[in-house]
C-alpha cells in the first residue's frame, strides 16, 4: 500500500503558488483495507475515503473507460494491482497529472513539470475528449493562471473545440457548468475563462445569449473598442480590479446582453437593450440555475446601469424610480453592488480604464438625502393610509429636486 499527494496540490506545491485542497491517491489497496485503517467511505460509484483525523479525501487507485454520454459516463475499475502512472494517465492536464510520494519524490510520468515550467495547459491524452466538462476546466485553469503568463496548447485548443462541436457539452448538468462559471468568476482574470470558452466554440453552445454580443458594434464615441463582446470582457476584467465578488463580476458579465437582440438595420445604437437584457439575464439564470442573489443583482444591473451613467441629466422622479425599482431603500448594501457594477461599465472600455466615476457618489448623495424624510414627521402632519405613501415620495422627490437644481445651477455659473 502506498499513499501519494496528487493533482493541484502538487502543481500549486511547484508553482508557489496557494494550495486549496490536498487530494491523495492510494495504490495496492481495497476497500477493505482502507476501512480497517479507520477511513470513512464516500464515494459510491468509486472508492473515495475521508482521513480519520484530517478528513481529507483519499481515493484508491483507478483506470476508466468511456461508457455512456456526457461527464458521468464512465466504468471505472479498481485492483491493487493499478500503478500510479496508470492513474495519472486518465488525468485531464499534464501539470494535473503528477503525485508526490511520501519522500517528495515527484511522479512524472506525463511531463507535467516541463509544461509547468513552459507555462502550458496540456491534456494528457486523447482520452481527454471523452469528459466534455474538461473544456470548462480547462477554461478554468487559463484564467486562474492567465496572470503568470500560461496559455493552452494548440492542440488542446482544437481538442476543446471538436468537443463543442460533438454535441456532448449538452450532456452537462446545469449545476456543473453554473460551478466551473462561478469558480472561474473568483479568479483574478475570470473574463480569460468567458474568452476560451467563445474561441472554442463552447460558450455559443452552453451560453449564447453572451456568445452573440461578438461583432455586435457600439457607437465609437462611447466604445472606443467598438466590438461589444470586447466591451463585455473589458467590463469584468475591471469588476475584477474593483471587486471580489463574483456576484458583482456575474452582473458586470451580464450587464449587455441586450445588445445581442438590437435590430441589425439600427447599429451600433441599442435602444432599449436594457430592459431586452433582463429577460436574457432571467433567461441565462433560470436554464443555469443561478442562485436568486445573483439574478437579481444582475438584473438591475442589466435595466438601470444606463441610468446611474446619466445621473446628471435626470429629473427627480426618475431618480426616484431608480431608487423605489432597485430597492435601495432596503437594501443598500446590494445597491452600493449595483454601483460599483456600473463603474465597471464606464472603465471597461478602450482608454475609459481611469477615468473617474463621479456618478457613484452623486447618486449615493442623493440617496441619502432622500432618506432624510422621516415616515414618522408625515405621520405627525396627519396624512394616514395611503396617503403616507404619497407624501413621502412627494417629499422625497422635492429633496433630490433641490440637488439637481443646485448642481446644475453650478455647472451652468461655472460654464
Amino acid at each position: 500500500m502506498q499513499i501519494y499527494l496528487v493533482g493541484g496540490a502538487v502543481r500549486d506545491t511547484l508553482l508557489d503558488y496557494p494550495i486549496k485542497d490536498k487530494d491523495w491517491l492510494v495504490t495496492g489497496a481495497t476497500i477493505e483495507n482502507m476501512l480497517e485503517l479507520g477511513y470513512q467511505q464516500v464515494g459510491k460509484s468509486f472508492p473515495v475515503f475521508l482521513h480519520p483525523d484530517t478528513h481529507q479525501e483519499y481515493a484508491l487507485a483507478r483506470t476508466e473507460k468511456k461508457a455512456g454520454s456526457g461527464y458521468t459516463g464512465f466504468v471505472c475499475e479498481f485492483s491493487t494491482d493499478i500503478t500510479v502512472e496508470q492513474d495519472l494517465l486518465r488525468r485531464d492536464l499534464t501539470i494535473n497529472a503528477m503525485a508526490m510520494d511520501s519522500d517528495h519524490n515527484i511522479i512524472d510520468p506525463y511531463n507535467g513539470q516541463s509544461d509547468l515550467n513552459n507555462k502550458i495547459l496540456r491534456h494528457v491524452s486523447d482520452a481527454f475528449s471523452e469528459d466534455p466538462l474538461r473544456v470548462l476546466r480547462v477554461a478554468r485553469f487559463a484564467a486562474r493562471y492567465h496572470h503568470l503568463g500560461f496559455t493552452i496548447a494548440e492542440e488542446t485548443l482544437a481538442l476543446m473545440a471538436k468537443i463543442a462541436d460533438s454535441g456532448e457539452l449538452l450532456a452537462l448538468t446545469p449545476e456543473r457548468i453554473w460551478q466551473e462559471m462561478q469558480l472561474s468568476l473568483g479568479e483574478q482574470s475570470a473574463h480569460v475563462f468567458f474568452e476560451v470558452l467563445h474561441e472554442v466554440g463552447a460558450l455559443a453552445v452552453l451560453i449564447p445569449e453572451l456568445d452573440a454580443l461578438w461583432g455586435v458594434p457600439n457607437p465609437a464615441k462611447w466604445h472606443p473598442e467598438i466590438d461589444t463582446g470586447v466591451h463585455t470582457m473589458m467590463v469584468l476584467k475591471q469588476a475584477c480590479l474593483l471587486t471580489a465578488s463574483d456576484e458583482i463580476r456575474f452582473a458586470a458579465l451580464c450587464h449587455d446582453l441586450g445588445k445581442g437582440l438590437s435590430p441589425k438595420d439600427n447599429l451600433p445604437h441599442h435602444h432599449g437593450h436594457e430592459k431586452t437584457g433582463v429577460t436574457l439575464v432571467n433567461q441565462v439564470c433560470l436554464r443555469l440555475k443561478v442562485p436568486n442573489s445573483f439574478k437579481e443583482l444582475a438584473a438591475i444591473t442589466c435595466e438601470f446601469h444606463t441610468h446611474v451613467h446619466r445621473i446628471f441629466d435626470l429629473n427627480a422622479n426618475t431618480v426616484l424610480s431608480l431608487f423605489d425599482k432597485t430597492d435601495a431603500w432596503r437594501k443598500p448594501e446590494r445597491f452600493n453592488q449595483f454601483l460599483l457594477a456600473c463603474k465597471a461599465d464606464l472603465q471597461g472600455r478602450a482608454g475609459f480604464e481611469n477615468k473617474a466615476y463621479p456618478q457613484s457618489q452623486f447618486v449615493l448623495d442623493l440617496l441619502e438625502t432622500a432618506n432624510e424624510v422621516a415616515v414618522q414627521d408625515i405621520i405627525k402632519s396627519g396624512f394616514s393610509g395611503a396617503e403616507i405613501r404619497t407624501e413621502l415620495s412627494k417629499r422625497r422627490i422635492d429633496k433630490i429636486q433641490r440637488i439637481l437644481t443646485l448642481v446644475k445651477t453650478k455647472d451652468s455659473t461655472e460654464g
